[in-house]
């Protein structure tokens, strides 16, 4: 099955040459980089592509309508970050649903393959904080970009912002030796 194939015949035959195109190019261009950023806000390369890669199928299907709209982009950034949302909803329910089934306390496993040591900082945040510094300081996305992807407004991602680097503020800086007492 080719990209362009979608397996129902419909959709892969309306798009035009041009169309095409514009999508390839757009695959092309942000895949990586959209899974690099939600990797680290996600903790899990492979949670991340998969969110990335179901963002831009949906945005296949529709790219008669997407192509269209100011910021294609940021359209499927927006769908994957939502989808990322989902995942972390779905791994909650699962938690309190184990808990009840279980009567003892959820346990807790760390994100495998962190990967990097930004990465490991931003798993101790909260998922909107988590999200928000990984597409500022990972994708380097403005706050106007991140409001739109996260559907939020710009003032809530500078909140995010702001709450991530005061969370993280004591593990970013760096310590001051002390001076020996003579």
């Amino acid at each position: 099955m080719s990209l362009m194939d979608t397996g129902d015949g419909q959709d892969g035959q309306q798009a035009g040459p041009d169309r095409s195109l514009d999508f390839d190019d757009t695959f092309r261009r942000c895949f990586g980089p959209m899974v690099r950023s939600l990797a680290v806000a996600a903790g899990d390369r492979e949670v991340a592509a998969d969110c990335v890669q179901d963002a831009f199928m949906r945005a296949f299907v529709r790219w008669h309508r997407v192509s269209k709209l100011d910021d294609p982009v940021g359209w499927i950034r927006h769908v994957a970050v939502n989808r990322m949302r989902d995942h972390f909803r779905k791994l909650e329910r699962g938690g309190r649903a184990v808990t009840r089934l279980r009567s003892q306390q959820p346990m807790v496993a760390e994100p495998p393959g962190e990967p990097s040591e930004l990465a490991g900082l931003l798993a101790q945040l909260p998922p909107q904080q988590r999200i928000a510094a990984a597409l500022f300081y990972v994708d380097d996305l403005s706050v106007g970009e991140i409001a739109d992807a996260m559907r939020l407004s710009d003032g809530a991602v500078k909140y995010h912002l702001h709450a991530a680097r005061a969370t993280l503020r004591g593990a970013l800086e760096p310590v001051e030796p002390l001076e020996p007492q003579v």
